[in-house]
């Protein structure tokens, strides 16, 4: 049997393709602003997680370039060998600095920051890492790169995943949770998960990927918007949202640190971060420091759309963050109603089974800073036709 025939027999993309309902992979022909460039037309973006606006920011496009001058386009190697610019290290003490903690390490990816920090940390075959089940599949990734076992508690459930720490508590452990979950918009409850971190001698590892800068006031993450940095071994973050680049970087203890830069496969075998990518978080970060007002206007849009969906009679869930998922339920209708936004110019990203459970399926919307209220008043009106007209509202 050839082992490609699983990819000749595949069919599920033409089908929706045929059928006019394939929402992937669409071509975006400008900067990522509230507003995008698409087909030649303009479309109103409510499916960017570039929470602060940053991405076409004249002072990070500036720092980006500045990098690009002095370093060049790539380091040719990986952060182990030839491939670390003292450019790395100021941005390292600069994150370490904005998440509370002694050292942080940057990574390529934010994918590749959880593969490295949890491969390493859960490196024995006796480990238990303890996940929730709506957790990053970065983080489904990494343990399954690791030597350790890992153990899936329901959904803030915080009295199953007692029981799970009960029942491994003579083992090595450490629970690894998403500080905003990517789908539902909502915050991981940390006061109730470092408790039962405390009591039952387990590490803990907050990925702030959709955090930082969207939570506590300087955008230090999940930890500082709990006011428990010190609680959190580890905070792992991405730049690919509100830092306006790509690439991840993990925070903790100095000696943890080094230790994951010495054992990290993704960050051994993987080229390092590019000079550019470094220099256009470095304007990100200063650009937030500078701007705090933007985390502030970030979360007026917030509130102010919670509010006006649930005015409308739709469902968002749990959500109290810039991602708020409008919940349809059936497939076909989450694709028509994407559809009738897509006619309608705005751009939004329809979830499906299998990834939400089975008459789950929502339209994900997400939020930023430099939205404008005339543009969410837009969404609003189209939204209220397109849920009126399929009997969602």
């Amino acid at each position: 049997m050839d082992i490609f025939e699983k990819a000749y027999l595949y069919d599920l993309a033409d089908k929706a393709r045929e059928a006019g309902i394939y929402p992937y992979f669409r071509i975006i022909q400008s900067d990522q602003d509230t507003k995008v460039m698409m087909n030649g037309h303009k479309v109103l973006m409510l499916g960017s997680n570039s929470y602060l606006g940053l991405t076409n920011h004249p002072y990070v496009k500036k720092r980006a370039i500045k990098a690009i001058e002095k370093y060049g386009t790539g380091c040719a190697g990986s952060r182990f060998l030839n491939g670390t610019l003292d450019i790395h290290l100021e941005l390292e003490e600069r994150l370490a600095a904005l998440v509370g903690k002694e050292a942080s390490l940057v990574f390529a990816t934010g994918y590749q920051a959880n593969l490295g920090a949890i491969s390493a940390v859960a490196s024995g075959k006796n480990d238990i890492i303890l996940t929730d089940k709506l957790d990053h599949a970065s983080i489904l990734d990494g343990i399954k790169m690791s030597f350790g076992k890992m153990v899936r508690y329901n959904h803030a459930d915080m009295n199953h995943l007692e029981r799970l720490l009960k029942l491994h508590k003579n083992h090595p452990k450490v629970i690894v949770t998403d500080g905003i979950f990517s789908m539902d918009g909502d915050i991981a409850n940390l006061p109730a998960i470092t408790f039962l971190a405390e009591k039952y001698g387990a590490r803990l590892i907050v990925d702030d990927a959709h955090s930082v800068g969207v939570l506590s006031a300087d955008g230090g993450g999940t930890a500082k918007h709990f006011g428990l940095t010190e609680k959190a071994d580890l905070v792992v973050g991405t730049f690919s949202k509100s830092l306006a680049s790509v690439g991840g970087f993990v925070a903790g203890d100095e000696k943890i640190i080094d230790f994951i830069k010495h054992n990290a496969r993704s960050l051994i075998f993987s080229a390092s971060l590019p000079p550019g990518s470094a220099g256009s978080v470095m304007g990100a970060l200063e650009v937030m420091e500078k701007e705090p007002e933007r985390i502030e206007k970030l979360w007026d849009n917030t509130r102010f759309m919670l509010e006006e969906f649930k005015k409308l009679g739709f469902d968002t869930g749990h959500a109290e963050t810039p991602i708020i998922p409008v919940i349809v339920g059936d497939d076909y209708q989450c694709f028509r109603m994407w559809k009738m936004l897509e006619e309608a110019n705005i751009f939004v990203n329809p979830t499906v089974s299998p990834a939400v459970p089975k008459g789950q399926a929502l339209i994900r919307t997400s939020f930023m800073a430099t939205h404008k209220k005339d543009e969410l008043q837009y969404a609003l009106e189209k939204f209220e036709e397109a849920g009126k007209q399929l009997g969602i509202i």
